[in-house]
């Protein structure tokens, strides 16, 4: 039996008693405090103002307009593939693939416009095709990269880090099988790499424009504004109708793609394809898109920040060769900022955590 209040009329349900006026309202699930906000960018701008004051009056060859140039031409191809892998972080996925794919998309165009004997060289897959074709075919080959990133990420469902670990193998692998450990030289392929409009070289033009059309779709379209959501709770975004698959499947084949043409531009600048072209390039991508701002834990970052990053990573490497500062230890100078980036991340993800 229940006891019944006196006050309250047979047969009606007593109305609840009201909270007591200190008590808070319980917390929404999923949703954060405002947390500490760190301005990358402007931190970004300070660090690469200052490393051109120290090298400016460091080296007295530094601050000059075909120097300048250089860092521009040397950081067009980084950039070119540090804006889709701005937008693979920012979904929360990685590709370390890019470095193997830059090797790969050169070795394959100059093997597939490689006459077979030609300079004593007589490889089984030289095709003898002419400049445009062999340029096709090393896009498509390339693209095959991003299709099958994607594929076991999105479809088999392996961890995106591992994937990439795989398909970097594989096709570093492959670069030494299509040239059998040589370098092939390639012939009438200079005006992609070299061409100068105005002064600047034509890398940098296309550079500039990756970096304006990655940046449009990330800050006025769904697509952009997908990515963001899946990074934050790719759960959520799922049953918000966001079709997770398929964004993360176009940002491998974006991130192929500018892979393919940052390969072959590095193709035309050296005129030839070797097993090592493209190697730690993802270190440089990664580094930059980190410091950038980009977060490990994904839903966080921009292109501004990573195109920052990328002229820090320049302007840093060119000014200690300026200072004669022996090649290794500009490795060393790439470690500690990949590592500081990381550590930076991390902080930031602490302090910007509410509690529920």
């Amino acid at each position: 039996m229940t006891s019944q209040d006196p006050t309250v009329p047979a047969g009606e349900i007593a109305p609840a008693a009201p909270a007591p006026p200190s008590a808070a309202p319980a917390p929404t699930a999923g949703v954060r405090g405002r947390g500490l906000s760190l301005p990358e960018t402007g931190a970004l701008l300070v660090v690469l103002v200052a490393l051109f004051a120290y090298f400016s009056i460091a080296s007295p060859f530094f601050l000059n307009s075909e120097n300048l140039v250089n860092i521009l031409q040397t950081v067009a191809v980084v950039g070119i593939i540090a804006c889709p892998a701005t937008l693979l972080l920012i979904a929360g996925q990685f590709d370390l693939s890019v470095g193997s794919g830059v090797g790969f998309a050169g070795m394959l165009m100059a093997v597939a416009a490689l006459a077979p004997g030609t300079g004593g060289v007589d490889l089984p897959f030289a095709l003898n095709m002419t400049v445009p074709s062999a340029f096709v075919i090393a896009v498509l080959g390339t693209l095959l990269i991003g299709v099958i990133n994607a594929v076991c990420v999105t479809v088999i469902g392996i961890n995106a880090l591992i994937t990439t670990l795989g398909t970097l193998a594989i096709f570093r692998g492959l670069t030494k099988v299509l040239g059998e450990g040589q370098t092939i030289r390639i012939e009438g392929f200079g005006e992609l790499g070299v061409l100068r409009i105005a002064g600047i070289p034509l890398p940098v033009y296309i550079f500039m424009a990756t970096v304006v059309i990655f940046w449009l779709v990330l800050r006025y379209t769904v697509y952009g504004r997908s990515l963001y959501a899946i990074g934050a709770n790719a759960s959520a975004a799922r049953l918000a109708g966001i079709r997770t698959k398929r964004v993360i499947f176009i940002a491998f084949l974006l991130s192929a793609l500018c892979v393919a043409l940052a390969g072959l531009i590095r193709l035309s600048q050296v005129a030839g394809a070797s097993n090592n072209s493209g190697l730690g390039v993802e270190l440089s991508v990664v580094t930059a898109v980190v410091l950038g701002g980009a977060s490990l834990s994904g839903g966080r970052g921009g292109i501004g920040g990573t195109v920052l990053a990328v002229l820090i990573v320049g302007v840093l490497a060119n000014g200690l060769i300026q200072l004669n500062v022996p090649s290794f230890w500009i490795e060393v100078a790439n470690g500690l900022l990949l590592l500081g980036a990381v550590t930076v991340d991390r902080v930031r993800v602490r302090l910007t955590r509410a509690d529920v």
